[in-house]
């Protein structure tokens, strides 16, 4: 690794800095993005499923659901009730930078 272009200073050039946080595009950025939203979704009450770990089921009273499947950074929301899955939605857009694309289309 070296300094950055006009950053070197005289005497220092061996010198790199550390990150404190994971970057988008580094090895180990796509697991701290899944470790923080899975625990996020637990906090909130969310399982994942035993045969996919990017399925996270809530289960509410009646029979009621809401299913949130993750993939790469794409996630889809299924459920019955848009209120709660406005809700989710707002939950989520407090703690991840998130857009909205709208009701899921073939094309």
């Amino acid at each position: 690794m070296q300094q950055p272009e006009g950053f070197v200073k005289k005497g220092k050039e061996n010198l790199v800095c550390q990150l404190k946080k994971r970057l988008y595009g580094l090895k180990q950025a796509p697991r701290q993005w899944y470790r923080k939203f899975d625990s996020f979704k637990t906090d909130q009450g969310y399982h994942k499923t035993q045969a996919d770990h990017c399925v996270f089921v809530k289960k509410f009273d009646r029979g009621d659901f809401l299913i949130l499947l993750m993939y790469v950074d794409g996630m889809l929301i299924v459920g019955r009730d848009p209120k709660k899955i406005e809700i989710l939605k707002k939950a989520r857009s407090k703690l991840f930078a998130m857009k909205d694309m709208g009701p899921v289309s073939k094309s």
